[in-house]
């Protein structure tokens, strides 16, 4: 399976991209051996280029409990890929963490109005409904360890 590393101020030889922020940036390399870093992942699911020079980067950070993966895991292994069909959709990485319980589901776009364009469209809507609870009658754990939360990033200004 595949690898990558996201390094936060610390600059990695040869990223795919390297992304900025307000406050601080990101360099983000696909295909690593390395098998130690602050921020290791295991690729889940790949569509796309994670290359280039512009374009905008968003990460949500989703973590997930010991006992939530399998189900996490599940619930992107069997997504309906609808927002590959959107304009201005580059890329998208589905991260698996090594390090800590934090998956992170990163996207690229030609621009940050591409982006915000998808959040109204009714794939997002779509992608996005809660899923019923099991028949069981007995109350839903939720597998998320803390709320999650995104961050954006350009690339090349």
């Amino acid at each position: 399976m595949m690898k990558a590393i996201i390094s936060y101020e610390t600059s990695l030889e040869k990223p795919n991209y390297v992304g900025k922020s307000e406050d601080k940036t990101m360099y983000y390399k696909e295909n690593v051996t390395e098998e130690t870093a602050e921020y290791l992942y295991e690729v889940l699911d790949a569509v796309g280029e994670m290359t280039g020079n512009d374009g905008f980067i968003v990460c949500n950070n989703i973590a997930v409990t010991e006992e939530g993966r399998p189900v996490f895991e599940h619930r992107f292994q069997s997504r309906a890929g609808l927002i590959e069909k959107e304009p201005g959709f580059r890329a998208i990485r589905v991260l698996r963490p090594l390090t800590d319980d934090t998956y992170i589901i990163m996207t690229m776009w030609e621009n940050e109005e591409s982006f915000q364009a998808w959040q109204q469209s009714q794939s997002f809507e779509r992608a996005h409904q809660k899923r019923p609870a099991p028949p069981s009658g007995e109350p839903q754990k939720s597998i998320f360890a803390r709320p999650s939360f995104a961050t954006m990033f350009t690339v090349g200004e």
